[in-house]
């Protein structure tokens, strides 16, 4: 019986640490003395809290998720594109696509409204 209980726990630590749930990781940095709250800590935390604690090396760090810039376009920008966008609406009006006509006029549209915007801002 007290085998079985031992195996289990065994299974549990082959596992990587990347693979567990954070409700795992959380029972095994509850066991770690600390000064820190194992509750507020989301995964990637407590997998460095883990490793640091046992003392392993890491292989590759992960880096926190850096949120894109948004690229600032000019009103003649914007203005221009919207002339190709027409253009390339009227050459899809002759040949009657649309699907493309539909897409076309809809990225126009999202570009006017944009325009808008930035006179206002």
């Amino acid at each position: 019986m007290a085998e079985e209980v031992k195996k289990k726990e065994r299974k549990k630590e082959e596992k990587p640490l990347e693979k567990m749930t954070v409700k795992e990781l959380r029972a095994i940095a509850m066991e770690i003395p600390r000064s820190v709250a194992v509750h507020d800590m989301r995964k990637e935390e407590l997998i460095a809290f883990i490793k640091e604690a046992r003392e392993v090396k890491d292989e590759k760090r992960v880096e926190p998720v850096k949120e894109k810039k948004k690229r600032v376009v000019s009103k003649a920008e914007m203005k221009r594109k919207i002339k190709e966008l027409k253009e390339e609406k009227r050459e899809a009006q002759t040949a009657r696509d649309r699907k493309k006509i539909e897409f076309l006029r809809r990225r126009i549209s999202y570009l006017k409204k944009k325009t808008r915007r930035s006179a206002h801002a």
